[in-house]
């Protein structure tokens, strides 16, 4: 089973980044089309793997999410980087049994936009490395899809201050 999904004119315009002094040509979106697959075989392995990029390689899908029944092998993992500029996903059914962003202990996580990033950077004086830092790894990052050299905003409750957000920086 397989379905794809298109971003909103709103979604675009948000994430595009802010065009460089001198720059001729509009940059490019950093969201696209995204192509989700589920396989239920038992043993997921390269041939798999290649075959979902080769797929949103030639149907020009900017994400692919690909959700398996069982754990995919390390060697068929090492072919989800050598993909760029397309990003793949990997997940196993039992993960998303749970919607771990709807959990009480989990803070609300908020990705932040390109100009709400640098706005952010400039208003505390701060650079990227500077900040606080979120593995690509982590539940909530893979969650959001979130990628290198993006910033997540963090609200928590506090017991003194109310609520207070705080950033991390994707690593």
């Amino acid at each position: 089973m397989a379905f794809t999904a298109r971003p909103s004119d709103e979604m675009i315009k948000r994430y595009t980044p802010l065009p460089r002094p001198g720059q001729t040509v509009d940059p490019e979106p950093g969201i696209g089309t995204i192509h989700v697959e589920f396989v239920n075989d038992p043993s997921i392995g390269i041939k798999h793997l290649k075959a979902f990029a080769q797929l949103l390689h030639e149907k020009n899908f900017m994400t692919g999410i690909f959700v398996t029944a069982a754990a995919p092998t390390t060697s068929a993992m090492k072919i989800v980087p050598s993909v760029l500029p397309t990003v793949i996903e990997v997940f196993r059914e039992e993960d998303l049994l749970v919607n771990i962003s709807r959990h009480e202990l989990v803070p609300k996580h908020t990705l932040l936009s390109a100009e709400d990033k640098k706005r952010l950077l400039e208003r505390y004086r701060l650079k990227e490395t500077q900040l606080p830092r979120i593995r690509m790894d982590d539940p909530m990052a893979k969650y959001l899809g979130l990628r290198r050299g993006q910033v997540v905003k963090i609200i928590r409750k506090s017991e003194t201050a109310g609520r207070y957000a705080s950033y991390r920086w994707v690593i």
